[in-house]
């Protein structure tokens, strides 16, 4: 099924499949292949950082769910349902956030760029970590690698990616997306 380019309808996709690794995972201490990262931890990263770059950026203030500790589905479910619920939103067309590193952008927009792509991403790292379905959407992989590489140097110094895995130049573009984002596609628990 190809994503679609619109950011409530891809975030509803993208999260619909994190969202089936996360009823699906049965061991919320299995190690992912983040670095000191377990499952748990995943899910934790993504409920934790949107929240207050949103309230910076645009004043907006996600509702609060379950600790990831004592409830990691519940706390993804109510994450996942509040973003939906503002992209969904029409009001939402016409509002902005603004970042110091990124400047002004349209809120939906950077909600898709940043965050979706993000759960896209972690997506991989959850079903690895916990023995499940672990193939992404080849087309988005292709899209952003080639979107990510003219900025590597940017991205790399974010710290936000580990160093490029090397892979195989005719791997496919999962496995080469893996690689520049710093993950060994070859990794198992």
């Amino acid at each position: 099924m190809a994503l679609s380019d619109r950011p409530a309808e891809r975030h509803r996709q993208i999260s619909h499949g994190f969202t089936d690794r996360v009823r699906g995972t049965r061991s919320w201490d299995a190690p992912a292949p983040v670095a000191g990262w377990t499952a748990r931890d995943v899910v934790r990263h993504l409920v934790e950082w949107l929240p207050p770059f949103l309230a910076a950026g645009a004043g907006i203030q996600l509702p609060a769910g379950p600790s990831v500790d004592d409830d990691p589905v519940g706390a993804w479910q109510t994450h996942t349902d509040a973003v939906q619920s503002l992209l969904d939103d029409p009001a939402t067309a016409d509002r902005r956030l603004s970042n110091p590193h990124l400047g002004e952008l349209p809120l939906d927009r950077a909600i898709d760029q940043f965050y979706t792509t993000d759960v896209f991403m972690h997506t991989w790292d959850l079903a690895r970590a916990t023995g499940q379905d672990d193939r992404l959407d080849q087309d988005f992989c292709a899209q952003l690698l080639a979107g990510m590489e003219p900025m590597e140097e940017i991205i790399r110094s974010s710290g936000q990616y580990g160093p490029r895995v090397p892979v195989k130049d005719d791997s496919d573009p999962q496995t080469r997306m893996l690689g520049f984002i710093g993950r060994d596609p070859e990794w198992t628990a």
